[in-house]
């Protein structure tokens, strides 16, 4: 996998991160750019790679190096080359502001971590599958409701038209990093400056009703 390239621009990334702050500020939502785990929430200790039902793939130390190195840009301010640009029809989306090579690590999904028999209700609609046990008690998701990045703003495609899959440009994969489970999204494809970015939803589990998505 390969680092996200910044911005050469200063000023350009500043207007990166006012495109998130803004998004975030319109939903209520604390920037956080880690996994939180808080009180009354399932505890950092229940997230173990080691429960997933049919295991979960290892991140090389290669790419756990990239990754790394992709947190410590982002703590610099060396931001991804991402916009968050509202549409009227989308909601808030991201697009590249930049040209972004094939298999970049463009962010990790990020937010508070719970078990999801507490959230089978839940009405929000960008919960993420973090763990899925062979004991359904032990899994867990990601709710970005309250605390998330830019993550939380990427659009999911239609996966019930063939237009809905050429759209999509980054896959979401879930990798056992030191015996954790995290969430990566990263580029499938070679993506052109100005493209808006969109995974699948629907990469595990095929529950989440995209029928009406644009």
């Amino acid at each position: 996998m390969l680092p996200f390239n910044p911005s050469e621009d200063p000023k350009r990334r500043l207007e990166q991160m006012a495109s998130l702050a803004t998004a975030l500020t319109a939903t209520g939502t604390e920037f956080s750019n880690e996994l939180t785990y808080m009180p009354g929430m399932a505890p950092r200790s229940a997230n173990r790679a080691a429960l997933e039902e049919e295991g979960m793939q290892v991140l090389s130390k290669e790419d756990t190096e990239t990754l790394n190195l992709c947190k410590s840009m982002m703590e610099r301010g060396e931001w991804p080359p991402l916009m968050v640009v509202f549409d009227p029809h989308e909601g808030f989306t991201v697009e590249a502001d930049r040209f972004i090579k094939d298999l970049t690590i463009i962010t990790e999904y990020v937010g508070d971590v719970d078990y999801l028999k507490k959230r089978e209700n839940d009405d929000g609609d960008s919960m993420m599958t973090l763990l899925s046990a062979a004991d359904p008690s032990k899994s867990l998701v990601i709710c970005p409701d309250r605390r998330s990045n830019i993550a939380r703003f990427i659009n999911g495609i239609n996966n019930h038209t063939l237009d809905g899959k050429k759209k999509q440009n980054l896959k979401c994969v879930r990798f056992d990093v030191n015996g954790e489970c995290r969430v990566l999204l990263i580029a499938n494809r070679d993506i052109p400056k100005g493209e808006r970015l969109y995974y699948d939803y629907n990469g595990y589990e095929h529950e989440y009703p995209t029928e009406h998505f644009v």
